[in-house]
């Protein structure tokens, strides 16, 4: 029996995409398609679809606002950023993240 790694890598990625997404934000103020394109600069993958919950989400939880601006190309358009309460969030999440890779760089060079 084959094994699908796919599956795994998939369930790796959705765990870090909030945390991915919120770094992307903490730059500057961002619209979802500048979103979209980091990520897949990234090899982060990700599809509108998924995207649109997790920022209405995070705009829910106070986490981000938003702001519009004219656009050259169309109607105005929503552009996301941190507030402060994003970047404790962000910072306490960023803590984890340096935990998790120390732990997992301390078990795989446990087994080299």
């Amino acid at each position: 029996m084959a094994i699908n790694t796919e599956n795994a890598k998939s369930q790796m990625r959705k765990g870090f995409l909030e945390y991915c997404i919120l770094l992307i934000i903490a730059n500057k103020p961002v619209y979802v398609s500048d979103i979209i394109n980091e990520l897949k600069e990234a090899h982060l993958i990700v599809v509108e679809g998924t995207l649109y919950p997790l920022l209405s989400r995070l705009k829910s939880s106070g986490i981000l606002g938003y702001q519009w601006q004219e656009s050259l190309q169309g109607p105005p358009r929503k552009y996301y950023e941190l507030t402060e309460q994003g970047r404790q969030f962000l910072a306490e999440l960023e803590e984890s993240w340096n935990d998790i890779k120390n732990g997992v760089e301390l078990l795989k060079n446990k087994n080299i």
